[in-house]
């Protein structure tokens, strides 16, 4: 099984974001995370934002990407 840092390897925060929201939806982000970056106005951009600046929201964000990969 790949490490944690072998799934994150070479893949920008971008598309793990855009991944999470074609997939989930941003509802079930903010339900699952608990962001105000996805439940006020809502978007990638202002999304991504937060997390560039926000090391313990990337984290969580990061977290459940390696989760989805490894459910697939």
């Amino acid at each position: 099984m790949k490490t944690h840092h072998e799934i994150l390897h070479g893949i920008p925060l971008k598309s793990i974001l855009e991944i999470l929201v074609s997939t989930f939806g941003f509802e079930w982000l903010d339900t699952k995370l608990k962001m105000n970056c996805f439940s006020h106005n809502p978007s990638i951009q202002s999304s991504l934002k937060f997390l560039r600046q926000t090391p313990w929201a990337r984290e969580k964000v990061e977290e459940l990407y390696v989760e989805y990969i490894r459910n697939m």
